[in-house]
């Protein structure tokens, strides 16, 4: 199946999940989460939900970190539409964030990132058994991810689909996937 057909079936699959199903399927993300290792890890990229779209409740994944790795440097994404490009800022709580145009929370200011970023999680729609990855046809996380050597781990609901056809130069794998179920490594 090509990407356009993938997102289709993916949005529908989303549209019919109900808030304690996100709530749930968010809290089974975080456990497998909680299982990896992060001795290596100084600075984690978290993508922050659009409620709109049935994301993962990543707030979640940033309060288990908070209690469990004081350490870690949470940032979080601000998305430039005009160039469709991101920049991070450390996270300072949800009084710090505003929603966008685009109705997607970021930090309306604070301590821009720019130093090294040693794992980032990554929204998505979809993925396949290699590792590439279904998300809402912008190119931000492409972008982003190609310019920074860091662990890339996607958070999806469901399981991945067999293979997307389309796959070009520019699509970044992913390292690993979590599914309510599963950790896909590649």
């Amino acid at each position: 199946m090509t990407k356009a057909e993938i997102r289709k079936v993916a949005t529908m699959q989303r549209k019919w999940l109900s808030e304690d199903q996100i709530e749930d399927y968010s809290l089974q993300l975080l456990r497998q989460f909680s299982l990896l290792d992060f001795s290596s890890v100084r600075t984690i990229h978290v993508f922050l939900p659009i409620t709109e779209k049935k994301e993962p409740n990543t707030f979640l994944f940033i309060d288990w970190l908070s209690v469990n790795y004081p350490e870690i440097k949470i940032i979080v994404p601000r998305a430039d539409f005009d160039t469709a490009l991101m920049t991070n800022y450390v996270y300072q709580g949800k009084d710090g964030l505003v929603k966008n145009l685009y109705n997607i929370l970021e930090p309306a200011q604070g301590e821009l990132h720019t130093g090294e970023v040693d794992l980032v999680l990554i929204p998505m729609l979809a993925f396949d058994l290699r590792g590439y990855r279904v998300g809402y046809g912008k190119g931000f996380y492409d972008r982003f991810l190609q310019n920074i050597a860091t662990k890339k781990i996607g958070l999806c609901f469901f399981d991945p689909v067999e293979q997307i056809s389309d796959v070009n130069e520019h699509d970044v794998c992913l390292n690993l996937c979590i599914t309510p179920n599963k950790v896909y490594s590649f």
